[in-house]
């Protein structure tokens, strides 16, 4: 177990607002939740949107709605970069005022023509330093660059891969204010780092070789640095990045395939992290056990089916109460609701029973259809399978029976089953079959008195003699039945 830290925990989760929340992100984003949790710290969202031509409000909106469906609060913030243009500027300045920094003018013409004799010997294209000892006015056109000291190693212990170290000589003389006045990238992310106390940068491995840019600025403005933890990548099955060919790869669009939050979360923080051998965590386990000792080095392998199967659990497992609302949200309109639709009752009723054998909450609003509205469309590999000619001897005894029921409660419906079974010499699964397709269209359902039960007495009967129609009609003969509605 990570040993408690000896400064306050502050961590940051800082998305660029350029899209939506994904994957990757959200995974970066939970694992600071849980450092700061563990930790009794803070975590800050800090919304990095300098990039003016592609950050958006409807991204901004995105990763805040992401953030907040998966349960991942923060403490402060959100705090946008943008409003801090004027610190940024007055720390350039600072810089520059103290040799840390200088202005440049070169032209992008000038710097492609070093940029190519750079390539041209062999060697990185970097800036070659020629506004470095120019003393050029802050009226003209200019950028500020950081004065990057050559011959140094910069090294860090990442408290996930250990030990690193660069050497200073491969890097050059960054630009940390645009002629705009906006500041880069690396630039504004140590400024405000620094500004807001961050004890340590938990985030992606695609940021590694932004450390060693950033550790200089962090000495130039005599500021604590923080400790670094790189997250490793998440592949795709072809151990590729993570992408769109991968299939889903939003935060958003998996609470649209009608996945629960906390089954998404769950899974997400398995990819990289373990303790022991358990795979199931409620929140209170993740916050109680995450460290940062049990986050592998090598990339994750996403495994979609592993998701599929932690989100049946998670469904089968859930209060009804909190199940039914959210399959009421992803319910299709009704053509012509049964009475009961509205009834909650019935439709925790409906979760209850079926929600052992759904995947996704869309796969369970699927499943609750035949219960709520009276139009039924029957499969046709279960039509042809179950409601052949020779079922029509089967249905129409029962029809009969269930028919003059008095009671529709469960001991009755099972006597009448057992009476028929033992005058046509059936098992119950035999007599069973057509009646499930009769009633939910399908040749899988929930136990057979299960789902007269709460079809109700009227529309079970509806459709048992609907069905016994379509049994005595040739199977070529009958229109389609996707659609039909046998009432």
């Amino acid at each position: 177990m990570t040993s408690r830290p000896k400064q306050p925990v502050r961590v940051r989760f800082a998305p660029s607002p350029t899209g939506n929340l994904h994957l990757g992100g959200a995974r970066t984003a939970l694992f600071n939740f849980l450092f700061a949790r563990h930790h009794g710290g803070v975590m800050l969202l800090r919304i990095e949107d300098t990039d003016r031509e592609r950050s958006t409000e409807a991204a901004i909106a995105a990763i805040l709605d992401g953030m907040r469906w998966l349960d991942l609060s923060w403490d402060e913030g959100p705090i946008f970069q943008t409003s801090r243009l004027d610190r940024y500027r007055e720390l350039a300045e600072d810089l520059v005022a103290r040799g840390h920094a200088y202005r440049c003018v070169c032209t992008p013409l000038e710097l492609e023509e070093q940029r190519k004799k750079s390539q041209a010997k062999g060697l990185p294209p970097r800036y070659d330093g020629r506004c470095r000892d120019r003393k050029i006015s802050a009226d003209l056109p200019h950028v500020v660059r950081f004065r990057n000291i050559p011959d140094q190693i910069v090294a860090f212990d990442d408290l996930i891969r250990g030990p690193l170290s660069f050497d200073s000589g491969l890097l050059d003389d960054l630009v940390i204010l645009r002629t705009d006045g906006m500041p880069t990238y690396n630039f504004a992310v140590v400024v405000d780092d620094a500004d807001m106390k961050i004890s340590h940068v938990i985030r992606g491995d695609d940021h590694i070789n932004n450390t060693p840019r950033q550790i200089p600025i962090f000495h130039a403005l005599g500021a604590d640095i923080p400790a670094f933890a790189h997250l490793p990548m998440i592949y795709g099955s072809d151990r590729t990045k993570l992408s769109k060919r991968h299939g889903a790869t939003s935060v958003m669009a998996y609470r649209e395939m009608g996945y629960l939050p906390h089954a998404l979360a769950n899974y997400l923080v398995r990819l990289g992290w373990s303790h022991k051998d358990q795979e199931i965590f409620t929140r209170e386990e993740l916050i109680a056990h995450f460290d940062l000792d049990h986050v592998g080095s090598s990339p994750s392998v996403f495994n979609p089916e592993k998701l599929l199967w932690l989100n049946a659990h998670y469904i089968k497992n859930a209060p009804d109460t909190v199940l039914s609302p959210l399959v009421s949200e992803l319910l299709p309109p009704l053509v012509e609701p049964l009475p009961q639709s509205f009834d909650p009752d019935h439709r925790l009723r409906i979760v209850s029973l079926l929600k052992g054998r759904a995947k996704t909450l869309l796969e369970l609003a699927e499943f609750s259809l035949p219960y709520l509205d009276r139009t039924l469309a029957i499969d046709p590999h279960a039509r042809e399978k179950a409601l052949g000619p020779e079922s029509a001897s089967i249905l129409e005894p029962l029809l009969v029976s269930l028919s003059s029921l008095p009671d529709w409660s469960a001991d009755p419906i099972k006597n009448v089953f057992t009476q028929i079974g033992e005058a046509l010499n059936k098992k119950l699964g035999e007599l069973a079959q057509p009646v499930r397709v009769a009633l939910t269209g399908k040749t899988v359902s929930p136990g057979i008195f299960d789902v007269l039960l709460l079809a109700g007495r009227e529309i079970s009967l509806i459709r048992i003699e609907a069905a016994l129609a379509l049994a005595r009609t040739p199977f070529s003969a009958s229109p389609s039945p996707t659609g039909k509605d046998l009432s």
